[in-house]
């Protein structure tokens, strides 16, 4: 039998508040029965739930349509308005010719047009400076219902954070709203239904403000980058049983006061004073005469955006392995909690102190040798919280508007019993569906897929983040570049990721550049190569997990300036040559004695993204421009021979490096901080021009992986690519840009075994060397800390930064053997082949699709390959069994014939050998 299940719209469950005009709905298909399939759709949507249960439809009828689709079918009925609650469900035929009907599922619109909004920008007087804070301004307004409630919506935001409550209950679980944007251009309103919360006769609506991303330290800098003070912008609608409707919004008439909150800021921390709590503040009844009318703020012509993606949330509690350590002293008490886990978000504390005793929290990744926090490397960030006790009991708190990245937590100053739950770690981050599952025979590489994830957990918090503990916190745009194909394998990223292209299209520059983070923190308004080019790479990477037309509409504008800005900046299609004025980008990001040419990178980007933008206006069906950008690639690729391939007839270049680039090597020499070159003797390669420069594996890597090289140097490419690897024992050398692609080009050319070695290499350069040291997240860089040399530049040196972690979606794609066919994006037709090796006797992957759930499950017993498959209902598969041609093969017990298999939905058991 056939349901239908996991309706969603825009990749959200009956989602309150957005502002998509023709939302994309999605539904899967459960059955057990093999090649389940639909074959047909038909869709009704209605002002009223009871409309559907008549089977009528006063927005939309769909009618059936004969169709497979299931994902991204966008809304096609009647104009959608402001307010406006849509629901709607899905009848689908399958292969059999049965129907099945869902139940209903909703959206509902946020506040579409300008004018719907009536509440006015409100907040305190008080005004801090570029280093120094206020307390966090509470607000309040008391109102009257003269009925009962039939309905009501809170649409709130700020220009800061903000906490709402209504009558003394804290509205929604999100914290560290509205989150991050350009708040010069944009700011994202959150829609609240609060009907549970009002009633009939006397109620109070509060708020309490923090700085946040606007009005506090962003990045290297100062405050106030965006705004001053924090700012509210609430808008209270309310229906009444009896039909009439009253609003309640933000101005004038509310009044303010400062209180316990003194000092928040996201980087810095925070300070409570218990003393200053004001009892029922929020609550109705409250004399609020003492308090002080709020200022009103002219508009600052912001653009108001609903919150279209997932929120910030309280994801899950840890408590500390172990007792805490004591560490103090006859002036102090001190005690360290391990919390077991590098993490991101706060600590709840509980525990009793004599009035005005006041306890510090700090926070960091790792400890110094004598069990102290290691805190030099957070740099300028305090990343301090304070707490002072009023007295009376058991105390329980914790923050509102910072967030700290750790694992070590040391308490001070606290007079009585500490134990382990005396603190519980809340860990904080996007709210986002956990989707993959890797796991193999081999304990460390598990350990490996579990920091990758808390990487991603750690570094999601509303903008993708390099890192989430020191003074810098920035959407650097060639992390996630190289990470994002990784981060979809393990969480549902696509509302994640749609918005912070949002954020990209908000930051690209007239001139059409991306800037080196997003959103805009700092002066570099090129990113320069693998870096701006995130504006190409992220949107396609979306496109194939998802099968989601519309990141590449939305965002093929912003392609295509890019892509002009580039060509305009590559005279003769090399880009950030020797002589270009212009920032020539990062290089090859904390490599290890291996220096590729910055100019090198950039051509070899140019030509990547020329060879997607061709496949991007194909799926767009711009024929004539994929034609422009397949001729773009093949001017490109011709450049990159002439230049850097053996037998060019381009002498080394005589250009001296401009000032841009000098300044850079100096950036370089910092980067690699402790690190002694070494010298690996000379290099012969009969693949690039080692007169111009020396091979490095990452010029390998982007040239093989790129398909810059004519067919007869491919494989040659691949040998001294292995020869640099054996050169340094079995060690890699790329950095941020080379290694994510590094064993996709060693499988992809027949070097398994290479590949497997430096997967399972211990020692430094490698993935795991970190793991060997206890880290429970992915480094920064390969050697943050060695035996040999201890710590390294505490100027860059975070311990929990997810680029490296893009080892990920090999282990997905190629260990566990499931992969995306471009041809059917989504997972709508999925490429299975894993390549066992690396002395692995088992592996499994698991994916939940938009269309269900897909599994790759093989172990290696008695000689034969035993691989069980999932294939979810209305997708296929094709299944490549990874052994020698001619061994015998069975499927569900029967004996089959041959390596590759055309698969429907259903579960398969291969046994091989």
């Amino acid at each position: 039998m056939t349901s239908l299940m996991n309706l969603t719209c825009e990749y959200r469950t009956n989602p309150l508040g957005i502002d998509i005009l023709s939302p994309r709905l999605g539904w899967q298909l459960h059955s057990d029965r093999p090649g389940a399939r639909q074959t047909a759709y038909r869709i009704l949507a209605a002002s009223e739930p009871d409309q559907l249960s008549a089977g009528r439809a006063d927005l939309w009828d769909s009618g059936k349509i004969e169709s497979d689709q299931s994902i991204q079918v966008p809304y096609a009925g009647k104009k959608l308005i402001s307010r406006q609650r849509v629901y709607w469900q899905v009848t689908a035929w399958d292969e059999t010719g049965s129907a099945a009907t869902s139940e209903p599922a909703w959206f509902e619109m946020g506040l579409l047009l300008r004018r719907d909004w009536k509440a006015k920008w409100i907040g305190a007087a008080l005004v801090g400076g570029p280093r120094s804070t206020i307390p966090a301004p509470y607000l309040r307004k008391a109102f009257t219902l003269p009925g009962p409630v039939q309905s009501a919506r809170l649409y709130v935001t700020a220009l800061g954070l903000y906490e709402c409550s209504v009558n003394g209950q804290t509205v929604g679980d999100d914290v560290l709203m509205p989150g991050w944007t350009d708040f010069h251009k944009r700011v994202r309103y959150q829609v609240h239904d609060v009907t549970a919360l009002l009633g009939a006769g006397e109620n109070a609506l509060g708020a309490i403000l923090g700085d946040g991303w606007a009005v506090g330290y962003v990045g290297m800098g100062g405050r106030q980058n965006y705004f001053d003070q924090p700012r509210l912008l609430a808008q209270l609608e309310v229906t009444l049983v009896d039909g009439r409707s009253l609003t309640v919004v933000s101005d004038r008439t509310w009044t303010h006061q400062f209180g316990p909150l003194i000092d928040n800021d996201l980087l810095q921390g925070e300070s409570y004073d218990a003393r200053l709590e004001i009892p029922g503040w929020d609550q109705p009844g409250f004399d609020d005469k003492s308090w002080l009318r709020v200022q009103v703020f002219d508009d600052p012509g912001t653009a108001r955006v609903a919150n279209n993606g997932p929120t910030v949330r309280r994801i899950q509690e840890l408590k500390p392995v172990g007792d805490p350590v004591k560490k103090g002293n006859f002036i102090m008490s001190r005690a360290i909690f391990d919390m077991g886990q590098n993490m991101v978000g706060w600590v709840r504390l509980k525990g009793s102190a004599p009035a005005g005793t006041t306890v510090i929290l700090r926070f960091a990744e790792v400890l110094n040798p004598d069990g102290t926090l290691y805190t030099t490397n957070l740099r300028g960030a305090r990343a301090t919280d304070h707490y002072t006790f009023k007295g009376e009991g058991e105390e329980v708190w914790e923050p509102k508007f910072t967030f700290h990245g750790f694992r070590y937590v040391e308490l001070a100053g606290y007079p009585g019993q500490i134990t382990p739950d005396t603190i519980t770690g809340i860990v904080l981050h996007s709210e986002m569906e956990p989707t993959g599952q890797f796991e193999c025979s081999e304990p460390i590489l598990n350990q490996l897929q579990h920091n990758i994830v808390w990487g991603q957990k750690g570094n999601f918090v509303d903008v993708p983040t390099d890192c989430p503990q020191r003074d810098e916190r920035l959407g650097w745009t060639g992390d996630i570049q190289v990470f994002s194909r990784t981060a979809a394998f393990n969480m549902n990223v696509a509302g994640f990721m749609t918005k912070w292209a949002q954020d990209v299209a908000d930051a690209q520059t007239e001139q059409g550049s991306i800037p080196a983070v997003v959103p805009t923190a700092i002066g570099l308004t090129d990113g320069g190569p693998a870096w701006a080019d995130a504006a190409v790479i992220c949107p396609w990477t979306l496109y194939l997990c998802y099968g989601d037309r519309r990141i590449l509409e939305s965002n093929y504008p912003v392609m295509t300036r890019f892509m002009q800005f580039a060509l305009d900046v590559s005279p003769g299609y090399i880009r950030c040559a020797p002589d270009f004025e212009g920032w020539p980008g990062f290089g090859d990001w904390l490599s290890i004695n291996a220096s590729t040419p910055r100019d090198l990178i950039g051509t070899a980007f140019l030509a990547y993204d020329a060879s997607l933008m061709a496949q991007i206006a194909a799926v767009l069906g711009k024929t004539r421009e994929a034609a422009r950008y397949r001729r773009l690639f093949a001017d490109v690729k011709k450049a990159f021979a002439a230049r850097y391939l053996k037998g060019s007839q381009l002498p080394p270049t005589a250009v001296q490096p401009s000032a841009v680039r000098q300044q850079m090597d100096g950036a370089d020499a910092i980067s690699r901080g402790n690190l002694k070159a070494v010298d690996y003797g000379p290099i012969e390669s009969k693949v690039f021009n080692t007169d111009l420069f020396t091979p490095t594996q990452t010029s390998y890597v982007l040239a093989l992986h790129f398909d810059l090289l004519p067919d007869k140097l491919r494989p040659l490419a691949a040998a001294e690519l292995v020869a640099d690897i054996e050169r340094r024992n079995m060690h890699l050398s790329t950095g941020f840009v080379g290694a994510p692609y590094l064993p996709h080009v060693l499988s992809r050319y027949g070097k398994l075994d290479t590949a497997y070695a430096l997967l399972n290499q211990k020692t430094w350069p490698s993935w795991i060397y970190s793991v060997t040291q206890g880290a429970t997240t992915i480094w920064e860089r390969w050697d943050g800390w060695t035996e040999e040399n201890g710590f390294q530049d505490a100027e860059m040196n975070s311990f929990n930064h997810y680029a490296y972690g893009s080892i990920g979606a090999w282990l997905y794609d190629t260990v566990a053997g499931i992969d995306i066919d471009p041809a059917q994006p989504g997972y709508k037709h999925s490429i299975l082949r894993p390549l066992p090796g690396g002395g692995l006797t088992h592996a499994a992957g698991r994916l939940k699709t938009l269309y269900g759930e897909l599994v790759s499950d093989w172990k290696l017993e008695n000689g034969q390959f035993d691989w069980t498959i999932v294939v979810p209902p209305n997708t296929t598969a094709t299944a490549h069994l990874p052994i020698e041609e001619g061994k015998p093969v069975k499927l569900n017990g029967q004996a089959v014939q041959g390596m590759i298999h055309e698969l429907a939905a259903g579960t398969y058991h291969f046994v091989a050998g």
